[in-house]
């Protein structure tokens, strides 16, 4: 007897999820029905795409707004029957503090990686966590300087080089944390690098050569 595969309605399912390009809150699936409790619900607007209608919340909210609606619309779905993926970060009544307790939880393993290691690549590994470039700790918490001291600046009225002292010093706060990730790279460098071991002194009392003898 031949299995089959059950047919999926693919389409009835609806993705709520916050676009990384344009920043909107889109919902992306669903059937007519679907469109109509976003809509009624979530507030949500209905716009042409490039492969068909989708749905998205109006420009400008705030993320708190953007947070409600999007939940909101999500549970009336489900309650409707539809099968539903809401973003994570997007749900209200997930735990306020979760993303919070999951860098805490990512720092602490991470010291007792290196508390616990090794050898050198299993150092080099951490401080890769740390420092590296794009992803590391060190440059995202920079970015988070960075962008607080604009916003900081920008709401004191302040042009630039002008700023309160405090304000300013987060510029070179900044500069410190791109230094200070520099310096790590190297020591993640060095460290990733095969141990040398030292040269063998010579052993003592080794037997004099013949030509010593003969002196």
């Amino acid at each position: 007897m031949n299995q089959t595969e059950p047919d999926f309605w693919v389409l009835e399912y609806v993705t709520i999820t916050k676009d990384p390009r344009t920043g909107l809150v889109v919902a992306i699936g669903g059937t007519e029905q679907a469109a109509d409790i976003l809509q009624r619900t979530g507030g949500f607007l209905t716009s042409p795409g490039p492969r068909g209608d989708y749905h998205r919340l109006p420009h400008g909210l705030p993320i708190e707004q953007q947070r409600l609606k999007a939940t909101t619309a999500s549970h009336a779905l489900l309650a409707a029957g539809h099968s539903v993926h809401l973003d994570p970060a997007l749900n209200m009544l997930a735990a306020p503090d979760g993303e919070r307790d999951a860098a805490l939880r990512y720092l602490t393993h991470l010291a007792e990686r290196a508390s616990a290691a090794e050898t050198s690549s299993a150092v080099a590994e951490v401080l890769t966590e740390v420092a590296a470039p794009v992803h590391g700790l060190l440059p995202l918490t920079r970015e988070v300087i960075v962008r607080a001291w604009i916003a900081a600046s920008d709401l004191h009225g302040a042009a630039p080089g002008e700023e309160p002292e405090p304000i300013a010093r987060l510029g070179s706060t900044a500069n410190s944390l791109s230094e200070a990730a520099r310096v790590i790279l190297r020591a993640r460098n060095h460290a990733a690098r095969p141990a040398q071991r030292p040269a063998t002194a010579p052993a003592a009392g080794r037997a004099q050569s013949p030509v010593s003898r003969r002196r």
